[in-house]
């Protein structure tokens, strides 16, 4: 294992288009190409300083929107009907986040920056407050990264959204897949009605802005639960099956009926060889209904524009 990937500078401006989409069952997705919209939304990944100009367009028969936690933006891009930035049905929109560096105010007092684990998601479908497209499925990732932030070899997203995880029929994951020594990091999102605490079994992070210690004097908790409640998000970074070999690795709301009632799913850590101690796909009832693991997320934003140059992960 050679020294771990990091973060650059940003300052860059960049340009993505995202469509809203009507799936099956009464689903709904965000996507950034017509008829691939997923639940959840693509991952959006920026740097301190970056902007971003999202083109957004509306394919659904309803009034959609677009609002981000975490980051800077105008009232005009807030993505609420109280401020009338949604999107009409065949309509389309530019929002525009931004986020900055840490830095001393002009009073001497300290703002911090825009670095951290975020989310967006609608705000005006069912309600003025986008239940109706939070339940079914209008949500996504953001991460903001620092200068020198440690790079992760795959992401993947978790957002418990009711009693579901992502969307999904009860018991049916998602899984995800890693091989011994891979760098995996985990955005952890929740939404809906319910309080829930993630567990992950095997693995552990501090319970800090990046889930890693900055060295051997950092106080930060070492944790392997956390209460997490509608609107929360967090994130961390693993080495998978470090201390503790491959395996098929449970994660899961640990309110245990919830977890009884199907949150769950597995963390699948493989040897070089590609083998799983002690797992048989055919047996267990947690992960993908197909028994096929998700894929690591690729983020958006990182297109070039003539003000940017190519971004680097």
């Amino acid at each position: 294992m050679g020294p771990a990937k990091t973060a650059p500078a940003g300052g860059e401006v960049k340009r993505i288009k995202l469509y809203a989409e009507r799936l099956g069952g009464g689903q709904m997705g965000y996507g950034l190409e017509k008829g691939k919209a997923t639940i959840p939304g693509p991952l959006i990944e920026l740097n301190e300083g970056d902007t971003l100009h999202i083109e957004f367009e509306n394919t659904m028969d309803v009034p959609v929107s677009l609002h981000v936690h975490g980051l800077d933006y105008e009232i005009s891009s807030d993505g609420t009907k109280q401020s009338r930035s949604d999107v009409e049905p065949g309509g389309t929109r530019t929002y525009t986040w931004r986020t900055h560096v840490p830095g001393r105010r002009a009073d001497g007092t300290w703002r911090a920056g825009s670095a951290g684990y975020w989310h967006y998601h609608d705000h005006v479908v069912g309600t003025e407050h986008g239940t109706g497209g939070i339940r079914n499925g209008l949500y996504g990732p953001v991460i903001v990264r620092r200068k020198g932030d440690v790079l992760p070899d795959r992401t993947h997203t978790i957002v418990f959204n009711d009693m579901t995880i992502n969307n999904r029929p009860a018991h049916t994951g998602p899984d995800f897949e890693a091989t011994v020594g891979d760098r995996v990091e985990f955005v952890m999102i929740t939404h809906g009605e319910y309080y829930h605490t993630f567990h992950l079994h095997g693995h552990r992070w501090a319970d800090n802005r990046t889930g890693m210690l900055t060295g051997p004097d950092d106080p930060s908790q070492v944790i392997d639960n956390k209460i997490c409640g509608p609107a929360d998000s967090f994130g961390f970074q693993v080495i998978a099956g470090e201390g503790v070999g491959a395996g098929a690795w449970m994660y899961h709301c640990h309110v245990q009926s919830h977890s009884d009632m199907g949150m769950v799913g597995l963390f699948l850590v493989k040897k070089p060889d590609g083998t799983i101690p002690g797992y048989d796909p055919h047996r267990h009832h947690h992960g993908a209904a197909s028994g096929k693991p998700e894929k690591a997320e690729k983020p958006a934003g990182s297109e070039k524009t003539e003000e940017s140059e190519e971004h680097a992960h």
